[in-house]
């Protein structure tokens, strides 16, 4: 048994700790962690975070031992988190440095003015760099946050408003397009998300979708076109939006079967109250489909040093991998010290920071909790049955595919813990410090 443990009063994330001793029948009394390897349930796609232009500006304004430093932490398998599912914007999003679309000319509904000229600058460099790291797929989710803004109904690509029916056939090809042209630059797509928050007017690239709306472009539209360019295989992700809207909008989009078989599964963020019930509703309701968490960060950012960002995140974490999600994604990969650039000052936080002036990265507490997923539990792992006697021990369990079993625990209460992990009949004492958490590999 391994266990590595980060706590809030300790000086190093991520470290492992002497091997815990056999624990006994006269330990029963204590808190008890119970898994069990031969109830299995969802498996895992993998974790990671996304590529912006904020991310990639800021990486590249750093020295190369230092952009390669945030690679490392990143994407390599065996000294960093070794991420395996990410995400990327097509056309601009907040964490752009200014607004612009892959199809600038006002109605060219043939795409003949289409390029990613914008994404080669800095974009394309930064996940290029990343796959080499990686040494293995990454899987890339693409998501747009507005079309052209000659394409929708307020000529603009801020403030909401919607995709004009004339141009939904257009839109649709503009995925095609970006997908192959991607995939020329040596990144394949692995999945598109129909439209990033679909129910938000936001001062930033913004575009709106009633439920209906994003059912009818799926089948009669982004559906097909995918198909008829022998796209098939990428992933259609619905939703892309809070938790709380869940049940409403895969209940309109999988009620029609055409739509519904285009549709891999609804995607997710956190910016409500957790609302984690909507995640298990879901999946109840509709077992053949996907959950995929593809968004969540801490707003009002930078929040340097913050702890609660951490815990934040295995919460939301542990909860949603226990109700079914296959996958989840961070936000933007990295930040500079303000937690941007960002081209209407929404400024964010993000695991890790860069003092780009002192030439300087700064891990957060998110990074270290990630870590505690994303490095132990492997794309093809699969869930576990897993349960806790005390609620103040948050935990999940997964057996990957080489058949080590990971066990994650956290503690957020500001006491101690000893508990008794139990896994298939072996029992262990475990140790966790107060506002920590601990991943043991069994």
């Amino acid at each position: 048994m391994r266990c590595i443990v980060t706590a809030r009063d300790a000086s190093a994330p991520l470290a492992e700790q002497p091997a815990p001793p056999a624990a006994t029948a006269d330990d029963d009394a204590l808190p008890r962690v119970w898994v069990d390897t031969t109830r299995r349930f969802q498996t895992i796609e993998g974790f990671g975070g996304a590529f912006t232009e904020a991310a990639a500006v800021t990486w590249r304004k750093l020295s190369a031992p230092r952009q390669d430093e945030v690679l490392r932490a990143c994407f390599d398998p065996l000294q960093g988190h070794g991420y395996t599912l990410c995400r990327v914007h097509m056309n601009s999003c907040d964490f752009a440095l200014g607004n612009y679309a892959h199809v600038e000319t006002p109605g060219d509904l043939a795409l003949d003015s289409f390029n990613i000229d914008r994404d080669r600058q800095a974009l394309l460099p930064f996940i290029q760099a990343a796959l080499r790291m990686a040494g293995r797929p990454v899987q890339l989710l693409v998501s747009p946050w507005s079309p052209p803004a000659w394409m929708k109904t307020n000529g603009a690509m801020n403030g909401g408003g919607r995709l004009r029916p004339d141009c939904r056939a257009a839109w649709a090809q503009c995925f095609v397009r970006f997908i192959q042209a991607y995939a020329a630059e040596g990144v394949p797509v692995w999945g598109v998300s129909v439209q990033n928050e679909p129910m938000a007017t936001q001062r930033w690239d913004s575009c709106l979708y009633s439920a209906e709306e994003e059912r009818d472009f799926v089948r009669d539209h982004l559906g097909p076109a995918l198909e008829a360019a022998g796209l098939g295989q990428v992933r259609i992700v619905i939703w892309d939006h809070n938790r709380d809207g869940l049940v409403e909008r895969a209940s309109v989009v999988y009620a029609d079967a055409q739509a519904a078989r285009y549709v891999w599964g609804a995607g997710f963020h956190w910016y409500v109250e957790d609302q984690f019930d909507q995640v298990q509703l879901t999946h109840d309701a509709w077992p053949d489909k996907q959950l995929l968490f593809t968004e969540g960060c801490q707003e009002g950012g930078p929040h340097t040093g913050a702890w609660d960002l951490g815990e934040r995140y295995a919460r939301s974490m542990i909860n949603d991998l226990n109700r079914w999600t296959v996958g989840w994604i961070d936000w933007n990969l990295l930040l500079d010290e303000m937690g941007g650039p960002n081209h209407v000052g929404n400024y964010c936080s993000a695991p890790l920071l860069a003092d780009t002036a002192a030439d300087r990265l700064m891990p957060q507490s998110s990074y270290a909790y990630i870590g505690h997923f994303a490095r132990f539990v492997r794309p093809g792992a699969r869930r576990v049955l897993c349960a806790a006697t005390r609620q103040v021990l948050e935990s999940t369990a997964f057996v990957n595919p080489d058949g080590a079993v990971a066990t994650v625990v956290m503690n957020r209460s500001e006491q101690a813990l000893r508990f008794v992990l139990r896994v298939d009949g072996q029992r262990w004492l475990v140790d966790l410090p107060a506002r920590a958490i601990t991943t043991c590999l069994s």
